[in-house]
């Protein structure tokens, strides 16, 4: 029977190129569902090419335009000679129901935000292949996922290209002999700045990516460095490695997605071209490998790699990091959700690139942390936090 794969946030960068992938593999991998938020445009396009069993639409005011943009086609009547007849949904709630469909093998969540959360969390329950591309279920809730995989047999798949090298890196070596993990990030457009040039940062200037095409949310995070930060409590959960073992490293060339250090001094890199095709068809297809897709390699073309430490006064989200993950229960919530409030404030120029972080540390300075062991107390912090974010921006105006 084919792996049937359900994709949350179809429409993104992660989501098209992981039906590029699927695509390629053939019919041992097959689409049975996609969701999308409100680009109901190129989810139609995608239902019609990929014949999935069913979507969903997590916007309430984009269902009815969902509809209309499929009416008249073989998958909108059900009457197109599949076996399964096909199916809408709407709200982010059915999600949670959606993943636990006996027809879906593999979740690949790629919903950016907290919103995502209970639906990955329900696809660990049900026991489900959990490819992990978006930051937030591990950042937000990573002892609480990690427990519920292991305790219903859920394999969490990493589909981030750092933390997807670092998962073929450790099939070197056993846990116990990891020395440490080094995470590689491209800097960003402002390596090398100080904290004077960052005040003069502008929105246009944080999304011009050297290396990378994300959608601006992300692309504001690696100007920042958050994106690294994040990652660092990602591989706390997902490799069970204590933060002190996780470094990060500047790698301008992104050619290097990471790399372990064992204890006998042996380092184990993962190498590839700087694109996210790689990353999925592995956590597809793990632990085989395939041919697929993803662009090859030619090392005699890039000629040199470099490789250097971040700046942790200029970027503050580095050391938080590590605050933050020594901290446990809610604090990563806070700090991940006070970020994400942050940045959607400075991509509409309502504050200054510097003031992100000086938000997320607003704050974390005042939250009391709690254990964090449900989804409910998870949820709550990181409303709280938001709530914070906007608070405080309205006692600047």
């Amino acid at each position: 029977m084919p792996q049937g794969i359900a994709i949350l946030g179809s429409t993104g960068s992660i989501g098209r190129n992981a039906l590029r992938v699927i695509e390629a593999l053939g019919p041992e991998y097959r689409v049975v569902g996609l969701s999308a938020h409100r680009n109901v445009e190129l989810l139609a396009q995608q239902v019609r090419r990929y014949r999935p069993c069913w979507a969903a639409v997590t916007h309430p005011g984009a269902v009815a335009e969902f509809h209309a943009r499929l009416e008249g086609s073989a998958r909108h009547d059900g009457k197109s000679g599949d076996r399964e007849p096909f199916a809408i949904f709407s709200g982010t709630d059915r999600l949670v129901e959606l993943v636990q469909r006996d027809d879906v093998d593999t979740v690949l969540t790629a919903v950016v935000g907290a919103v995502g959360l209970p639906s990955a969390l329900a696809a660990a329950a049900a026991g489900k292949r959990l490819a992990i591309a978006n930051k937030e279920p591990l950042v937000i809730a990573g002892q609480l996922l990690t427990r519920t995989a292991r305790e219903h047999g859920s394999v969490l798949l990493p589909v981030d290209s750092e933390h997807s090298a670092v998962f073929q890196a450790l099939r070197s070596g056993s846990a116990g002999e990891v020395q440490r993990i080094l995470l590689t990030g491209s800097g960003g457009p402002f390596r090398g700045a100080s904290r004077a040039d960052l005040e003069q940062v502008t929105r246009e200037q944080a999304l011009q990516h050297p290396t990378w095409r994300m959608g601006p949310k992300i692309t504001v995070d690696s100007a920042t460095l958050m994106n690294k930060a994040l990652e660092v409590i990602e591989a706390h959960w997902l490799f069970g490695v204590p933060v002190e073992k996780i470094e990060v490293l500047i790698h301008p060339e992104s050619i290097v997605h990471s790399l372990v250090e064992f204890v006998d001094g042996s380092v184990v890199a993962q190498l590839g071209a700087p694109d996210m095709c790689l990353p999925i068809q592995y956590a597809l297809t793990h632990p085989r490998r395939v041919a697929g897709v993803a662009p090859r390699l030619r090392l005699e073309e890039i000629g040199a790699l470099h490789f250097e430490r971040p700046d942790p006064r200029t970027f503050r989200a580095l050391p938080l990091a590590y605050e933050v993950a020594r901290a446990g229960g809610t604090a990563a919530a806070v700090f991940n959700a006070a970020n994400e409030a942050a940045v959607a404030e400075f991509l509409t120029g309502h504050l200054r690139f510097v003031q992100i972080l000086e938000l997320v540390e607003h704050c974390l300075d005042r939250h009391p942390v709690r254990s964090g062991t449900s989804l409910e107390e998870l949820l709550e912090a990181d409303a709280w936090a938001r709530e914070q974010v906007r608070q405080k921006l309205r006692q600047t105006v």
